[in-house]
């Protein structure tokens, strides 16, 4: 599947088989956040990724008892350092978190990205430093559902020519 197939097949994910991705196609996944562009190439992303039953619960119910996740195969943890770029930190972790879903899509398996978390909960559960910021949680893991597509707003409605058009 190419890129624009896998944009146009991305679809957020909550019911999820409870089986395994192999660690050579999990680590493809993984590859793709680290090769994410980055302003001045700072790359302050940090991943952790949690596959063991009991933690995966708990980081479950830390993002508002979202128990979904706990049948993901793994579950991505995105955290960024301000420290290492103050401006842009969290946009670009997010341009990693969604690369790997890119690639996850592409593969074949699922995700949705969570916004909704105790941040401090997650930082005690995984250890994460006080001074880095959690951006995101991404369960990944083989669909038990095929969503359909959402409604866009049409490309006329979001895209101008030169200038702003109301």
């Amino acid at each position: 599947m190419d890129v624009v197939e896998a944009i146009k097949a991305r679809r957020s994910v909550r019911k999820y088989k409870p089986e395994s991705i192999p660690a050579d196609k999990l680590e493809i996944i993984l590859e793709a956040a680290r090769l994410a562009p980055s302003a001045g190439n700072r790359q302050p992303w940090r991943f952790v990724v949690v596959q063991e039953g009991p933690r995966k619960v708990a980081v479950a119910e830390a993002a508002n008892n979202q128990i979904f996740m706990n049948d993901a195969a793994a579950i991505v943890v995105a955290v960024c350092d301000p420290d290492v770029s103050p401006r842009w930190y969290e946009k670009d972790t997010m341009i990693a978190l969604e690369h790997m879903v890119l690639a996850a899509t592409s593969m074949g398996y699922g995700s949705c990205w969570i916004g909704a978390f105790d941040e401090d909960a997650v930082k005690h559960l995984l250890n994460i430093p006080a001074r880095m910021k959690v951006t995101a949680i991404l369960p990944i893991g083989v669909p038990d559902e095929k969503p359909k597509a959402r409604p866009r707003k049409d490309f006329s409605e979001i895209f101008f020519k030169e200038q702003w058009r109301t």
